[in-house]
């Protein structure tokens, strides 16, 4: 007897779920479900905003660390 495939319900990614994903691209991981699920039933305009969204967050992050950084060795 063939075997057959189950397949989930097919909806798109949660925002959870959306910015799951693009945070574990940020660190390159990612399970191949999760992959498979975002290319199959996500939005790419989901991803791309919560993408630059997530970028200028970490970019804030990053420059008020060095300032707290600098502030606090005097400089």
């Amino acid at each position: 007897m063939p075997q057959t495939e189950r397949h989930e319900p097919e909806s798109s990614p949660t925002l959870w779920q959306t910015v799951s994903s693009v945070a574990a691209s940020f660190f390159g991981v990612q399970s191949s479900k999760a992959r498979k699920r975002d290319f199959t039933h996500g939005k790419a305009a989901h991803f791309i905003v919560i993408g630059v969204v997530l970028t200028v967050l970490l970019i804030l992050t990053i420059v008020l660390a060095v300032r707290f950084a600098l502030r606090s060795a005097g400089m």
